[in-house]
């Protein structure tokens, strides 16, 4: 199958499941939502973790050459640091749980269009980033783009789930939320395919393409899910998370071992 199909397949794939996912899980109840969320972000949060380590820089490093890995280490250093400011700017902003820090609905109802406004267009940037991601695996080797698009969807729904919650404190209807949501994880796709053409153009840059793709990922797992879930300090939370966390970065290991 061409590489592009890869891409868009994945993509687009990635970008429907995490919203339609995201939508069930809102109709569940508060108190199943509650139990359920913590064990979604554990397992996002091993599934990043593995694609970076074990697949996006291990990749890098290989198809730069060893000459060349101090340069690697540097491109994600930059890349942390860029998303660090990102961040900082309100450019991408993620939410795991109904309301959170600098999500919390306001008084006013302008504040609250607002809010859901801004979660739209930091959403559609992160998603097309995603793409780009996913492109940049895939175009390095397709089971390194599978199992590099399997951990971008295991992300997005946790985060598609507080998204979507913004939205509708925003006093966006629920059908009109759900589409709106699925429009900004669609533009993975964008980012997939702008990459496939960029990258066949300057493929010498691709290792760092992946380095960069892995501060992405390691990003959002350090920065983001992990700092989440250390709100939830109980023992039994604790040793859920980390069973969570072992069993998913077990899976991706023995999934890298059988790719190589």
């Amino acid at each position: 199958m061409p590489l592009l199909i890869w891409i868009l397949l994945f993509t687009l794939l990635g970008g429907a499941l995490s919203a339609l996912a995201a939508s069930v899980f809102l109709t569940a109840s508060d108190k199943t939502r509650t139990s359920v969320l913590p064990h979604l972000v554990s397992f996002a949060t091993g599934a990043l973790l593995g694609a970076a380590l074990l697949g996006l820089l291990p990749h890098a490093i290989a198809d730069a050459g060893t000459e060349n890995t101090h340069r690697i280490g540097l491109t994600l250093l930059a890349g942390l640091l860029i998303f660090f400011v990102l961040e900082k700017l309100v450019l991408w902003r993620h939410c795991h749980q109904d309301a959170c820090e600098g999500h919390l609905p306001h008084d006013h109802e302008e504040r609250k269009a607002a809010s859901a406004t801004l979660i739209l267009v930091g959403d559609g940037f992160h998603n097309v980033l995603d793409g780009v991601l996913i492109a940049a695996a895939f175009m390095t080797d397709v089971h390194l783009g599978v199992v590099t698009a399997l951990a971008v969807i295991a992300h997005e729904i946790p985060q598609e789930v507080g998204d979507l919650a913004i939205l509708l404190h925003g006093g966006i209807s629920r059908s009109r939320a759900f589409a709106l949501n699925l429009l900004t994880s669609l533009t993975s796709v964008i980012g997939g395919v702008v990459a496939y053409f960029a990258l066949a153009q300057i493929e010498h840059l691709l290792p760092y393409a992946l380095a960069i793709a892995a501060s992405i990922v390691l990003y959002i797992a350090v920065a983001d899910l992990i700092a989440g879930l250390h709100r939830r300090i109980e023992p039994g939370s604790i040793l859920k998370q980390f069973v969570f966390f072992l069993l998913v970065v077990s899976v991706m290991y023995v999934c890298h071992g059988i790719a190589i």
